[in-house]
């Protein structure tokens, strides 16, 4: 009996040995093409959404609200963000990442004979939005506790630009707040130290500085990491560094920060009048997100404060306001010297007690979220500007048949203080987040 187990045994043994010779053999017979396709990672993510928005959107509606109090209600179909991530890896700890992103669909636009104009060459763009490239990085991993990558990069500074993805929050569109006061996926080409120490996480980042000439009243400094130009003006250098805490099961604790020079950051020579004005622009968040069975928590708050702000506008207003040789980017606005936001939202996965939908991954989740956001916080316009202090409410639910899609369905109100006039709106959408590889 002894005998003849043994000697099953060792046939058993024997036939997965064979086994683990020919998936070695098989992987020698690899192509080069093969080996290539093996080390290449594909994923993205994507949103299409429409609105139906129970307010005026004439431009002059903060400036005159009670003229467009009763304005008609209007809607909006869209794209926000289709985004196609590729990455590879060359191995000995060598990794590149791309990531191109279609903006509200991208851009059309196109150069014709016009048979109606003489044959002239005609110019027509028949379709807006924005193509870019997000990121474009090369890391070296030494250990787990030290990797090196430059080139363009994620700045995760506050919740939203280190969670963007739309499975990572609940509302149809990406949280207000730091979404408009803040470069929103932030992105720029620098160099970043991150790794993990245990249960903490954390990354630093050297960059160039913001340019103010880009930044606005409602909008503060969000336009700040663009440019008009085929690079970005490194004048002015900044830092940025984000730390994770994950001690407590379920729950990420999270502070990043920002600090770096913005004024000067510019290709116009700039006269002595503004001579000692930097622009210092500091900004400090805290966030957490939490998820305990049915219950799924995030929040934030964000404070920053900016430098030289009086001076800084005076400049930014000094130029044309027409494009062309003497235009310029700026918004001519005012812009603040502090600005603010704080948000919270909360849902609960009425499916969480089932445990065949937990094991498919399938959710249906109910949520609530209020947020406050004021890029004139503190400003010698404040007043002018009353209307850039806002406060959001939304309810709704999202149901995902799987981890990568969801399935967004919302009513939110933007509230203001009188004399504006509060924007209800309804908004739904579809998402998808993931690697296909």
């Amino acid at each position: 009996m002894k005998s003849k187990l043994g000697i099953i045994l060792a046939a058993t043994m024997t036939a997965g040995m064979a086994s683990d010779m020919a998936a070695q053999v098989d992987s020698t017979r690899l192509t080069p093409i093969q080996k290539a396709i093996s080390r290449l990672s594909i994923g993205g993510y994507g949103e299409a959404v429409m609105s139906r928005n129970f307010y005026s959107d004439h431009f002059n509606r903060y400036k005159f609200p009670e003229q467009y109090k009763d304005d008609d209600s209007h809607g909006r179909f869209d794209l926000p963000h289709v985004v196609l991530n590729l990455g590879y890896d060359f191995g000995r700890g060598w990794k590149t990442g791309m990531e191109i992103e279609f903006e509200h669909g991208g851009t059309e636009s196109a150069v014709e004979v016009d048979a109606d104009e003489s044959g002239e060459y005609e110019a027509e763009t028949e379709k807006g939005g924005e193509v870019a490239l997000e990121q474009f990085w090369i890391e070296k991993t030494f250990c787990k506790e030290i990797v090196l990558r430059a080139g363009e990069i994620v700045v995760p500074v506050g919740a939203t630009n280190a969670h963007h993805m739309p499975t990572e929050f609940f509302t149809v569109y990406r949280p207000e707040g730091e979404m408009t006061l803040f470069p929103c996926t932030w992105h720029q080409v620098g160099v970043s130290i991150y790794g993990r120490v245990g249960k903490w996480k954390y990354e630093v980042q050297f960059l160039p500085g913001l340019d103010s000439e880009r930044f606005g009243a409602d909008c503060f400094v969000h336009y700040g990491a663009t440019s008009a130009y085929e690079f970005k003006i490194g004048n002015k250098y900044a830092a940025a560094v984000r730390v994770d805490n994950n001690s407590i099961p379920g729950l990420t604790l999270s502070v990043s920060g920002y600090a770096g020079r913005t004024f000067r950051n510019t290709l116009r020579k700039i006269g002595t009048n503004y001579d000692g004005v930097e622009g210092a622009l500091k900004i400090g968040t805290v966030d957490f997100r939490l998820k305990k069975g049915g219950v799924i928590a995030r929040g934030n708050f964000d404070w920053a404060h900016l430098s030289d702000a009086s001076e800084i506008s005076k400049f930014n207003n000094s130029f044309p306001k027409h494009t062309g040789q003497d235009g310029s980017p700026s918004k001519h606005q005012p812009v603040g010297s502090d600005a603010m936001t704080a948000g919270g939202e909360i849902g609960y996965n009425v499916l969480s007690g089932s445990e065949r939908m937990r094991a498919n991954n399938q959710s249906l989740v109910v949520f609530g979220r209020y947020e406050y956001y004021n890029g004139m916080r503190k400003g010698n316009t404040k007043s002018t500007y009353a209307w850039c202090e806002k406060r959001v409410m939304a309810f709704g639910v999202n149901y995902q048949p799987m981890k990568e899609i969801v399935v967004k369905c919302e009513w939110s109100k933007r509230m203001f203080e009188s004399p504006y006039n509060d924007e209800p709106s309804l908004s739904m959408g579809i998402a998808y987040s993931g690697w296909f590889k």
